[in-house]
């Protein structure tokens, strides 16, 4: 679907409000299906993949034969596209009191609703009179969910005096217990009214009647805790409860006693539920593309500065000639998968081997990571750092091509059970050392002063040779000689941001050596850092109390076989530890942390309790599971004094949300 202008979508918004209000006031003349909202819920909003949209409109034409033809039903699509699986599962419910025009009158409008929660790959919404649902997994069968189960209560008391309340709670208990038992007796459905109290329970047919009890037990007590208020809901994940001092049901008649006129209003609600929910649908795809093409055009516009540069310089390759290297971006030729992009192995031409980043429009920091990309990398060369060979930006989307390194990404050889044994000692230590040389040169060897910001082992890259390069600058800043921080939204990898960092934004180059210290420990270990611990202890944790017990070389790798010289692997460790210091001030800098690691004589100090340790944590937590604040807060009570927090008040909670979005877990 194409959308030309604003004018164009401003024209389908009339007709669709045209279509809906029409059909929603024609359909309130004939019926009462109970469409007020008790709840809607919409999980994590995150962009889906272009195919998910169309599959979205294809199981929702399932779900609506099936609730035409029954009043309730569920389906699922699952489907590969690009060698990513999308699945999509939706269960819609009429409570089993409606009759059935009322019920497609009640679907009609949460069909209508539920696209709001879009892009969100799940979302559910309780109306009075139905349910509708979807989710990226099975959850037929599901019947409570400790996470997202809720209830609301009317803000207005049922009982009009003071002398009536404890009647009116004893008929709101007995009323409850009574229809919840009544539903796991009648068929998972049950309305009761009891001395002017009225309710409703209904679990989903697809519960067995275990899930269904346990449901409706747990829906029990959540509603009687609304007294003393004249209403009550309870919206789990398997069923649904509601009281009312108000005959809200209908015990008259049900799907049974249909006319043909209602079944004939039932077709016209169905056909008129098509219609909304095309028109909805068509909206929402509409405004996505609009959106997609005003960025790319604005993006276009951000580049102009640079585009005739490029053009005009050895750095610009053709669109086409990146296409055809890449074999059109064939999966198999895929090397990795990024924040920012994926790579791309491909072959030039001449037979010369290249690395080709491929940057989407779509992604949010797509303009500040392209310049960062190009800008800063250009500018510098060192033997330890990924060389830039080029770029495209003139294609559908924006290229960058860079020398190809063979043997892959260190936390492939490093954490992959089949490569391991590759890396033994002298490759780890050569890794550690040429990586430290990277950095420092970033810091201080370069025109500018460079943070990288993402030093971890994914972003290290191993040559023929498996010495070491850094890539990946996206992230990357870099600052005067006159400034000594600077205060910015936090981005980078949990687990390997210092804590200054991580909770005041002030950015240092001692964020990098605190990054470095990490992967250090990572590469000696042969074990993965855990930013929120385990059972039995983060990777920090663990080799500072081996440190502290004398017993530092039972974290080294056991892959190594203890083939390595035990002086030097100490060493290592010790300036890994120093590296990690709460404080950035007691941290070493890189060229020290170079001198450390090469020359012999260098004398190496004691290091201090990294943070995010507390003996509480040590000694009493089985959990494995912190907030971030927790797990700041040791490093808050540790950061050197002479960090003020004047400046990070500039960095306000809106930034802190648009930012967080970066911290790839």
């Amino acid at each position: 679907m194409q959308l030309s202008s604003p004018t164009s979508s401003i024209f389908l918004i009339k007709t669709c409000l045209i279509i809906i209000i029409f059909f929603f006031f024609s359909l309130s003349m004939a019926a009462d299906p109970r469409t007020s909202e008790a709840g809607l819920l919409c999980g994590v909003r995150i962009p889906p993949d272009p195919n998910y949209i169309p599959l979205f409109v294809k199981e929702m034409e399932v779900i609506s034969q099936r609730v035409t033809a029954n009043g309730w039903g569920y389906n699922s699509v699952n489907e590969t596209h690009n060698n990513t699986r999308i699945s999509i599962y939706a269960l819609a419910h009429c409570y089993q009191d409606l009759p059935l025009q009322d019920c497609l009158g009640c679907y009609a409008f949460s069909r209508t609703r539920l696209p709001r929660c879009l892009p969100a790959v799940s979302a559910r919404i309780y109306l009075d009179g139905c349910f509708l649902r979807y989710d990226s997994y099975d959850f037929f069968n599901e019947s409570v969910d400790p996470f997202k189960d809720s209830f609301n209560c009317s803000s207005s008391v049922g009982a009009a005096n003071e002398e009536e309340l404890p009647t009116f709670k004893q008929n709101v208990f007995e009323l409850v217990d009574n229809v919840t038992a009544a539903a796991l007796i009648e068929g998972n459905y049950a309305i009761k009214g009891l001395n002017g109290v009225y309710g409703l329970a209904q679990c989903w047919r697809t519960l067995s009647k275990d899930g269904c009890r346990e449901c409706l037990a747990k829906a029990n007590r959540e509603v009687k805790g609304c007294l003393p208020s004249k209403e009550g809901r309870a919206l789990n994940a398997g069923c649904y409860l509601r009281y009312s001092t108000e005959k809200f049901y209908d015990d008259t008649n049900g799907t049974s006693t249909a006319t043909s006129e209602a079944s004939r209003t039932g077709r016209t609600v169905a056909i008129a539920t098509a219609v909304a929910t095309f028109c909805m649908l068509s909206l929402f795809a509409a405004y996505a593309i609009y959106r997609r093409l005003k960025k790319s055009k604005q993006a276009r516009k951000n580049l102009g500065p640079i585009l005739s540069l490029y053009n005009k310089s050895n750095l610009n390759f053709k669109y086409e000639t990146l296409e055809k290297a890449t074999n059109y971006f064939d999966s198999s030729r895929k090397l990795g998968q990024g924040g920012a992009g994926s790579v791309y192995k491909g072959i030039l031409s001449n037979g010369q081997m290249v690395a080709v980043k491929r940057l989407f429009f779509s992604t949010r920091q797509w303009v500040d990571e392209f310049f960062n990309e190009v800008n800063i990398i250009n500018g510098i060369q060192h033997k330890n750092l990924v060389k830039l060979l080029g770029c495209s930006i003139e294609g559908p989307e924006s290229l960058l091509v860079y020398e190809f390194v063979s043997n892959g990404s260190l936390d492939q050889n490093l954490f992959d059970k089949n490569k391991v044994s590759i890396l033994n000692w002298k490759r780890r230590f050569d890794t550690i050392v040429g990586t430290a040389e990277g950095i420092a040169f970033l810091h201080g060897g370069a025109a500018i002063r460079i943070i990288h910001r993402d030093i971890k082992s994914s972003n290290v890259l191993l040559d023929e040779n498996f010495l070491p390069k850094i890539a990946d600058f996206g992230l990357a800043r870099h600052f005067e000689a006159d400034k000594t921080h600077l205060s910015t939204g936090i981005a980078g990898t949990l687990g390997y941001m210092a804590p200054e960092y991580l909770v005041k934004g002030q950015l240092t180059e001692k964020a990098d050596v605190y990054s470095f210290g990490v992967l250090v420990l990572e590469i000696v270990t042969g074990r993965k850092n855990n930013a929120f611990g385990e059972d039995n202890g983060s990777l920090l944790q663990t080799v500072w109390k081996l440190y502290k017990t004398d017993n530092l070389l039972e974290s080294v790798d056991s892959n190594l076989k203890e083939d390595f010289p035990k002086k030097e692997v100490y060493k290592v460790i010790q300036v890994g530890l120093l590296c990690t210091q709460a404080s950035p001030v007691l941290r070493p800098s890189m060229d020290e942390v170079v001198q450390m690691l090469t020359a012999s004589e260098y004398e190496i100090p004691e290091p201090n309790q990294p943070p995010f340790i507390n003996t509480g944590l040590l000694s009493a937590t089985t959990t494995g599971s912190y907030s971030i604040n927790s797990l700041v807060t040791n490093a808050l009570n540790k950061i050197d004094a002479s960090y003020t927090s004047t400046e990070s008040s500039s960095l306000q909670s809106s930034d802190a949300q648009a930012r967080s979005q970066d911290l790839k877990v």
